[in-house]
């Protein structure tokens, strides 16, 4: 708990058995109140980990993809009573040891929503980050940020955390339940007038960090642009956007 609010960590879980508790072991004691996993139909024991951990575990009976699991992570928080929201991969591709520093600037009313950042700094390169990634992450941030005209570091970053009224008022269930589910939220918290901060995150991409494929890459790096584009149209009066139109613009 920090500043008197009471602070839930989510892990959005496929296939996590071998890093969940290395990544858990290393949570920082005396800053979160509760933690809660979403298993996404693993293949291998995550639940069985997770549960020998004493971490509240849910399982969905089918796979609903990465977007999918975070609407599940975000609900389950909510219920539990959730001032601030720290989702953090299970994998460890992203240190446990900055949830203070995600969480804190929340707790203390300076920003809705913080971000970990793989590019502040040199982390990213020097934790593995292919270099394919890496351009194709520093390109896509650019047009973004352009287009939404907003200047984060990154936009593709795993490690989030928001507030509590962050996820009532963002219309999350309209969002993909695949990977630009990620995307979509920051345009809604951009357009929305939320307060978006970072913090410089190192990196570790080994064997067991979950990625993504080249051609879903692709994919992915499709749908950032159109995300970015809808938001630029749609702040225009150029194209209504369905993304967006259950908001009222900036508080």
């Amino acid at each position: 708990m920090l500043n008197n609010k009471k602070i839930v960590l989510v892990m959005p879980a496929y296939n996590a058995a071998e890093t969940l508790e290395r990544t858990y072991r290393d949570i920082p004691g005396g800053v979160v109140d509760e933690f809660i996993l979403v298993d996404d139909m693993s293949r291998d024991n995550t639940v069985e980990v997770s549960r020998s951990l004493g971490i509240s575990t849910f399982r969905h009976e089918r796979n609903r993809g990465y977007g999918g699991n975070q609407k599940t992570c975000y609900a389950k928080a909510l219920e539990a009573g959730a001032d601030i929201v720290v989702m953090l991969h299970p994998d460890y591709q992203y240190t446990p040891k900055l949830i203070p520093a995600m969480a804190s600037p929340i707790a203390e009313g300076v920003h809705d929503c913080m971000l970990g950042s793989r590019i502040l700094g040199k982390g990213a390169r020097i934790g593995g980050m292919p270099l394919y990634k890496y351009v194709a992450n520093r390109f896509l941030t650019l047009l973004q940020n352009l287009l939404v005209n907003e200047k984060l570091s990154e936009y593709h970053t795993g490690y989030r955390a928001f507030s509590r009224e962050v996820l009532e008022r963002l219309p999350l269930e309209g969002n993909s339940d695949d990977f630009i589910f990620d995307n979509q939220m920051l345009c809604q918290l951009i357009y929305a007038g939320f307060r978006i901060g970072e913090v410089t995150c190192p990196t570790k991409y080994e064997k067991e960090s979950s990625s993504i494929s080249f051609l879903r890459s692709c994919k992915y790096g499709l749908g950032v642009l159109r995300c970015s584009a809808e938001t630029f149209l749609h702040r225009r009066g150029l194209r209504k956007s369905a993304m967006l139109e259950p908001l009222d613009g900036p508080k």
